[in-house]
C-alpha cells in the first residue's frame, strides 16, 4: 500500500473512531486504497515457479489449478487473473511456504 493511501486509510480509521465517518464509508475507502496486484508475465511465472523448484503439475496443486492451466499462464496463451493472480504474488513474495496446508 502506498504511502498516501496508508495515510487516507488510517485518517478515515481515525474519523470512524470519532463517531465523525460511518462504518459503510470507512469500508469504502479501505476497498479503495487496496490495488490489485499487477499482472505478471509468462517469463515472471515460469522463473517463479522454477525459484520454488517444483515442476509444473506441482505449482498447480499449490494454486488449486489444473496443470494445464499453469503450461498456457508460462507460454502466454492465458493469463491468470483474480484469485489465482493473488496466490501468484504471495509465492512471489513469501514463497510457497503459506499455502502449505
Amino acid at each position: 500500500m502506498s504511502k498516501i493511501a496508508e495515510a487516507m486509510r488510517e485518517t478515515a480509521q481515525d474519523l470512524y473512531e470519532a463517531g465523525v465517518m460511518s462504518k459503510f464509508t470507512l469500508r469504502q475507502i479501505e476497498e479503495l486504497c487496496l490495488e490489485p496486484p499487477e499482472k505478471l508475465t509468462p517469463a515472471e511465472i515460469k522463473e517463479l515457479r522454477l525459484e520454488c523448484k517444483v515442476s509444473q503439475p506441482v505449482f498447480a496443486k499449490y494454486l488449486n489449478v489444473r496443470p494445464v492451466t499453469v503450461k498456457k499462464w508460462e507460454s502466454g496463451a492465458n493469463s491468470p487473473g483474480g484469485p489465482a493472480l493473488k496466490l501468484l504474488h504471495i509465492i512471489k513474495n513469501h514463497g510457497l511456504e503459506p499455502l502449505s496446508i
